[in-house]
């Protein structure tokens, strides 16, 4: 059956699903608090840093306001609030080079810094609230959540090296998966196309606790040293400042997840990559969630539930599928149902001649286009109980 396509320009504003529950493309507005711990007698110093840093984010598209708020309890403690006419903006511009440049002299002066995002839900207020409302929709209805956070990381490797890499990664001991008496790894899925890496986690509780606790690990820390001459970004994580950068270039936030409310223990794992032209890849992601959102409601489909990562022009959609990928209609498995939208693709992809033969060549088109999409799996761990 022929469907028609939504743009992928459009925002998903026309109703939350009780299937999605996580999503940055409702259009809703986006308030973002960063806690900071200031070190002793490093106040004038922050204070300046956070002054240039803040005379460039207002003139950055989607940024609506700015707040800096010092503790009356602790002067070391911090608290800044931005406010953005949704997350889209605000993540291509957390996630840019120019961002990472701008707050490395805060690091200089801080102990710790937390950040947390969140859509306005709901909010009180007079006409100034309303002015500002204008600059952005509320979320329409609370999202029901399995109380799991995903996230992933994301590098690549020396050409070549990827053998090499993979075996590295497949070999060491999993983690305790125990964090703390509210924190524990669920799952942790490793995947390799070409010579890029992505580790997706799942994890239930506080997942900076979590990093910083898989970081710690000595089979984790053996691991990391041994895959460092095969990195193409040199890095030291033995230096706290190379550490940041690395792992603040290589997250790999997950911007939209759907189930079809369906559990089977013998669903598979797969991942795969869709290269965006450069400027593309939130877009690219928004066309893959609204055709994500849409499969969920089919009973018929093997996608059981599908997360979708973005991170710059680099998508990565993982899905847990009935059946397994072989048995898959490929197109079902590439999140397009019809040609129309394979043809939508191209104009996104960085590669776009195996979405142009599918669109093309229909069946055997597509067919070639979800085995280059295939991103092969290094490991799938479960914590028990999981």
């Amino acid at each position: 059956m022929t469907t028609m396509s939504t743009p992928a320009s459009e925002p998903l504003t026309r109703q939350v699903s009780h299937r999605v529950s996580q999503s940055v493309f409702d259009g809703s507005r986006l308030r973002v608090v960063l806690l900071v711990d200031v070190n002793d007698g490093a106040q004038q110093q922050f204070l300046e840093t956070y002054e240039q840093l803040c005379s460039h984010v207002e003139s950055v598209p989607g940024h609506v306001s700015e707040q800096l708020c010092q503790s009356i309890e602790n002067p070391s403690q911090w608290l800044i609030t931005s406010e953005w006419e949704s997350a889209p903006p605000f993540l291509d511009w957390v996630s840019s080079e120019e961002h990472v440049r701008m707050v490395k002299p805060l690091h200089s002066c801080v102990r710790d810094t937390r950040s947390l995002r969140f859509h306005v839900v709901r909010e009180t207020g007079g006409p100034a609230v309303g002015a500002e409302a204008a600059k952005g929709s509320l979320q329409t209805a609370p999202r029901v959540g399995d109380g799991v956070i995903r996230h992933a990381l994301t590098f690549t490797v020396e050409p070549g090296s990827e053998e090499s890499v993979a075996k590295l990664l497949a070999d060491y001991a999993a983690p305790e998966p125990q964090v703390d008496a509210n924190t524990r790894l669920l799952r942790t899925s490793l995947f390799m196309h070409g010579n890029r890496v992505v580790r997706a986690i799942e994890v239930r509780g506080d997942l900076l606790a979590a990093l910083r606790h898989v970081a710690q690990q000595p089979e984790v820390r053996a691991v990391e040293e041994a895959i460092n001459p095969y990195l193409e970004q040199d890095r030291d994580l033995s230096d706290p400042e190379s550490a940041r950068v690395f792992y603040t270039r290589a997250a790999l936030p997950a911007v939209h997840h759907v189930t079809a409310g369906q559990e089977e223990p013998e669903a598979e794992r797969h991942a795969l990559s869709y290269p965006a032209r450069p400027g593309c890849g939130m877009r690219l992601a928004r066309l893959l969630a609204q055709r994500d959102e849409a499969a969920a409601d089919d009973p018929r489909s093997p996608v059981l539930c599908s997360t979708i990562f973005q991170r710059d022009d680099v998508v990565v959609r993982l899905i847990d599928l009935r059946g397994g990928l072989d048995a898959c209609d490929p197109a079902v498995a590439l999140g397009l149902p019809d040609a129309g939208q394979a043809a939508e693709l191209t104009t996104l992809l960085d590669e776009p001649a195996g979405a142009e033969a599918a669109a093309r060549d229909g069946g055997a088109g597509l067919a070639r286009a979800l085995r280059g999409a295939r991103m092969a799996p290094v490991t799938d761990r479960r914590s028990p109980g999981a």
